[in-house]
């Protein structure tokens, strides 16, 4: 399984609402359960967080982290999101991510950001959009929903 980890997903570790689940989902990627898959713009927004966020990724086992790239194919379909209304012009980077997304076509995209990313209404005009220009549906959820039961 490939996951596309938003920037979300690596500040819940040391958020008081979200560790437990992040620091399990974390627990099952340094054991190599999953492919993590990140973008150029988590890299960007990483670089922009505590010292302790930014050492998570050093965490991910070699050869278990892929870094997509931003291509003008991603930025596209991240316009056709907003022009269609699924997000505001200021949601951009919450656009790009799940345009990276469903190029890289990952599994699943985990995201802690329930207003604009894990959201059954807005999957849905993602997923609309998706299909209108020839992309596979994209399935969006929170770590809580992806952990292996144990």
């Amino acid at each position: 399984m490939r996951y596309y980890i938003d920037t979300s997903v690596f500040g819940g570790y040391y958020d008081n609402e979200f560790q437990d689940d992040t620091r399990r989902l974390f627990a099952e990627i340094e054991k190599g359960e999953m492919l993590v898959v990140i973008s150029e713009l988590t890299a960007r927004e990483l670089f922009r967080a505590p010292q302790e966020v930014q050492e998570l990724l050093d965490r991910i086992p070699t050869g278990k982290l892929d870094v997509f790239s931003i291509t003008d194919e991603t930025t596209a379909l991240a316009e056709h999101y907003i022009e269609e209304g699924a997000l505001a012009k200021k949601s951009i980077s919450d656009a790009q991510h799940i345009a990276t997304a469903t190029v890289a076509r990952v599994d699943v995209l985990v995201s802690w950001n329930f207003r604009h990313m894990v959201n059954f209404f807005r999957v849905r005009q993602y997923n609309s959009i998706n299909l209108r220009y020839g992309y596979p549906t994209i399935d969006i959820r929170s770590p809580r929903e992806v952990l292996h039961e144990k």
